[in-house]
């Protein structure tokens, strides 16, 4: 149903501006209070004038009485218009002011009168209160019309009540004083008025710029606009103010950092701990993009500071493309490792051919038994001490790309580790990280090694991985466990820094710790302690056990098709378990 035409114009006869709105409520606010104020002050004003007049007439009729010569008079003299009372009582009346001073006796008889002719008669209100010894005042009517009065008991020289004092003021005197109040007061209120109007234009002016001069349906709507808007995209946004407090968070930053909406209100290094994530946000860490890991998750911050003290900071959830770009650098390399390889075994098979050729067939079976046998010795070596069927499937598939980059990659004849890991994916990654950080930081120096150690200490496990390269800074032996710092240039997919990051976490999660130092040789050591990473021992487990598809199995490929068929050391880790990168943070 439309509404009527009376409607429609009301509704566009109303100002719109936040400025008008503000104002005229501002206004009418005012006018209201100084209407209040002004009724609030006229109302207990009559009664007060009341009040005083009353009081008046009671104490000139108080001073008429203490004079002790009315008193002799009245006793000695008859009431009459030039008698002595008659005299004095229009003295004090004159000079106070007053309406009239009735003087009479204890009958009531009027000794004195404005009127001249009342005198000798009987007063026309009831003189019982003062002559019975009593002061009374009251407002009242008389001969003379509506009044304030003031009785009092008039007394001789002994104390005896011999008659009473009467004094009336004009009523009309009272309200006439009252109207004339009235302007004045009315002069304060609209004094008051004009400032709280200016007060009002100044607050709606502020108001104006702080609102852009918008409607409140027009920020009614950006609200509603900004809510749904800041929990439908998939970006993360947390508000903090001046005080580091959290005062929003929308529902992708919640699920990123893990948080409810409990949360807000929090200073947010008691919503999220101490931390990277924490130092980012908070602006103790300063940049662009900045990388930052989050439980499992790998995030790229950007702060902006607001006018207010606090900022805005937004996140990304880069765990899957950082997991993919991983793949990506991952499967180049392996591609350019059997590049490499086929040009070798390319090399291989026109030797073999030209001894076959050349009728050298004992050469060429020694050959080809030496080439097949160093592959298997190098497998059948690291399958003895690496009982896991992933982290020797991973050693195997690593030794063969550190040959290609002409990196000597060995298992330290310490290496004892039986198949008893309680998470060997999670060791997977971490040795996956140290070997690519210690390939990469030996690669292209003399006598280029990589060694890695990994012994069983009870239920807990030790990793040493050392490589020949420069080796790591005292100064930095703890700033290369950062999210986000490395030494390399950052790969076509984005960042680099999560590897010693991921390493240092999940370490931290077993309750381990993880360290680096120097190598015996020069170069760094990188020591992971993980405790209970191993299970109980099993009475009925065999080593035999693991032929079917353990390490033997892993040893048998590597002789039946030969090094064109290393294993990718992806795969030998199979679906990695969340963050299970292999790129390196130095």
């Amino acid at each position: 149903m439309s509404p009527t035409p009376s409607r429609r114009r009301l509704r566009l006869g109303l100002p719109r501006r936040v400025f008008s709105q503000v104002l005229l409520m501002q206004l009418a606010i005012a006018a209201g209070v100084a209407v209040l104020a002004t009724g609030l002050f006229l109302a207990p004003l009559s009664d007060q004038l009341d009040d005083q007049a009353m009081r008046r007439a009671l104490a000139i009729a108080q001073t008429t009485a203490a004079q002790p010569r009315i008193a002799e008079d009245l006793k000695a003299s008859l009431p009459t218009v030039d008698g002595p009372v008659q005299a004095e009582a229009e003295r004090i009346r004159r000079a106070s002011g007053a309406e009239y001073i009735v003087i009479m006796n204890m009958d009531g008889v009027r000794w004195s009168h404005t009127d001249r002719s009342e005198v000798g008669k009987v007063v026309s209100t009831d003189p019982s209160v003062p002559l019975s010894g009593k002061e009374i005042m009251e407002i009242d009517n008389g001969t003379l019309g509506r009044s304030a009065r003031g009785k009092v008991p008039l007394r001789d020289a002994d104390g005896t009540v011999i008659g009473a004092v009467s004094v009336g003021i004009a009523y009309e005197s009272v309200r006439a004083r009252l109207i004339q109040s009235i302007p004045g007061l009315l002069a304060y209120a609209g004094g008051a008025l004009a400032v709280g109007a200016l007060a009002a234009y100044l607050i709606s002016r502020r108001v104006q710029r702080q609102t852009r001069d918008l409607a409140f349906s027009d920020i009614s709507a950006l609200l509603a606009e900004r809510e749904a808007m800041l929990h439908s995209i998939r970006e993360g946004v947390v508000a903090l103010d001046r005080g580091g407090r959290i005062r929003l968070l929308n529902d992708e930053a919640q699920r990123l950092l893990g948080l409810g909406t409990e949360a807000v209100g929090e200073p947010l290094d008691a919503a999220l701990g101490a931390g990277r994530t924490t130092d980012v946000l908070a602006g103790r860490v300063t940049g662009k993009d900045l990388l930052t890991v989050r439980g499992q998750r790998v995030l790229i911050a950007n702060r902006m500071p607001t006018d207010d003290g606090g900022a805005v900071a937004t996140l990304r959830d880069r765990t899957e493309l950082e997991q993919l770009g991983r793949e990506l650098d991952s499967t180049r390399g392996l591609i350019d490792a059997l590049r490499a390889q086929d040009h070798e075994h390319a090399n291989r098979m026109h030797t073999l051919l030209g001894l076959l050729e050349l009728e050298m067939y004992d050469e060429a079976v020694e050959y080809v038994g030496e080439v097949a046998g160093a592959h298997r010795v190098t497998a059948e070596q690291i399958t003895e001490k690496i009982q896991d069927p992933l982290l020797a499937a991973l050693l195997v598939g690593k030794a063969t790309v550190a040959a290609e980059r002409g990196v000597t990659l060995s298992v330290s004849p310490d290496t004892a580790l039986p198949d008893r890991l309680v998470d060997p994916r999670g060791l997977v990654t971490v040795v996956g990280n140290l070997v690519d950080n210690a390939l990469d930081a030996a690669a292209g120096v003399g006598h280029a090694r990589v060694e890695v150690v990994l012994r069983a200490e009870g239920r807990t496990a030790v990793l040493r991985v050392r490589d020949t390269g420069p080796g790591v800074p005292a100064d930095q032996r703890e700033t290369i466990f950062t999210e986000g710092w490395t030494t390399k240039k950052p790969p076509a997919h984005g960042k680099r820094g999560i590897g010693l990051a991921l390493v240092r976490r999940l370490a931290e999660r077993q309750g381990g710790s993880t360290e680096v130092g120097e190598a015996p040789d020069g170069g760094a050591e990188f020591i992971v302690v993980l405790p209970d990473a191993l299970a109980e021992p099993d009475l009925t487990h065999t080593p035999g056990a693991m032929t079917a598809s353990g390490p033997m199995s892993v040893t048998g490929r590597m002789t039946a098709t030969g090094p064109a068929s290393v294993p990718d050391p992806r795969d030998a880790s199979g679906a990695e378990s969340d963050l299970t990168s292999t790129e390196d943070s130095r």
